[in-house]
């Protein structure tokens, strides 16, 4: 049921009031105008708001209890309507950026072309990046893949190089890079469902001796864990470098997926500024166009070569040969 809001308005002023002459003076309106419109209100419900007849005006059971809802609905119109005025006033374009990633160059390019729309940046985790895009946290977000893309439009970016962090005197510290199956005997600290090539070499589980790992809240907890010597962890290594620690040390694992980086956000709010950035992201230029390609002109029409004559022979050139007569006719 699509109940008008202004009318709702009047309702709550009457119910409030008690009195419809008082609610109608304070609405500015007149009496039988409210009278109606609260009629009207009754008739589309479906039963009555106010006892009739009643004096002083009084509630009926079911207006009581329309009363909370109506209130509802006219809060959540007044919040749209303050959301509007504020954007019209000041527009903002919000990125959510997963950690890791460093969004200086992108930023700076839409400060320059778009001085009048304020940037906003929020922060995120492998386990909020997908929430701040459904709840309207964010415009577009910077995640790490995968993540489910249901209703989402998704552009992958580019790859990054997982590497194993370990103790500074750890073995693999001697290396500068490491196959995943060397780590077989390592205790990973993170769920192996996230490093699967991992789990197929573990020894630790392949003889069933893994123990839980334990519960970590952020990766600068999970390095923490590593630096004193419970395990090893597997990241991206923009990670490792945002928690880079004397204490430990990284190296390049072979043989385990990169980790992809990708710009998304919703297919049904896909807005001229959400495109306008995709485009930056993109590397498009200020003057390209973002429609359809212009249709390919036709190529110019070659002149044909030009045949070199052979030169002269040697015959041809002697002055005291005789030209050919050919069919001329003889003199008589």
């Amino acid at each position: 049921m699509n109940l008008e809001v202004q009318v709702l308005r009047w309702y709550i002023a009457v119910a409030e009031e008690l009195h419809f002459a008082r609610a109608a003076k304070s609405l500015n309106i007149a009496r039988t105008r409210l009278s109606r419109a609260v009629t009207d209100l009754e008739t589309e419900l479906g039963y009555p708001l106010f006892v009739p007849g009643a004096s002083p005006t009084t509630l009926t059971e079911a207006g009581s209890e329309f009363l909370p809802e109506a209130r509802r609905i006219v809060a959540e119109d007044e919040e749209l309507r303050r959301r509007e005025a504020a954007d019209r006033l000041s527009p903002t374009f919000t990125i959510g950026y997963t950690e890791g990633v460093t969004l200086t160059k992108w930023t700076r390019i839409w400060a320059e072309r778009f001085p009048d729309i304020e940037l906003n940046l929020v922060s995120t985790t492998a386990p909020t990046q997908l929430e701040s895009l459904l709840d309207d946290s964010v415009d577009v977000g910077f995640v790490r893949l995968p993540i489910e893309r249901d209703g989402l439009s998704v552009i992958t970016l580019y790859e990054e190089v997982v590497v194993v962090v370990v103790p500074k005197d750890h073995p693999v510290a001697a290396y500068d890079r490491v196959p995943v199956t060397d780590l077989a005997d390592e205790h990973l600290l993170q769920d192996p469902v996230t490093v699967p090539e991992w789990a197929a070499v573990a020894t630790e589980i392949a003889d069933g001796t893994r123990s839980t790992p334990p519960e970590v809240h952020s990766n600068a907890e999970l390095l923490e864990y590593v630096a004193a010597g419970l395990g090893i962890a597997v990241v991206p290594q923009s990670i490792a470098r945002l928690h880079a620690r004397k204490d430990l040390v990284y190296r390049p694992v072979d043989g385990v997926a990169g980790s992809p980086i990708a710009i998304a956000w919703p297919t049904s709010k896909t807005t001229e500024q959400v495109e306008e950035f995709v485009g930056i992201v993109r590397g498009r230029s200020v003057r390209s166009s973002r429609g359809p390609a212009s249709t390919p002109t036709a190529p110019a029409r070659r002149k044909p070569a030009r045949t070199k004559k052979p030169p002269p022979s040697k015959a041809s050139r002697d002055p005291r040969r005789k030209p050919p007569t050919g069919n001329r006719p003889k003199r008589k």
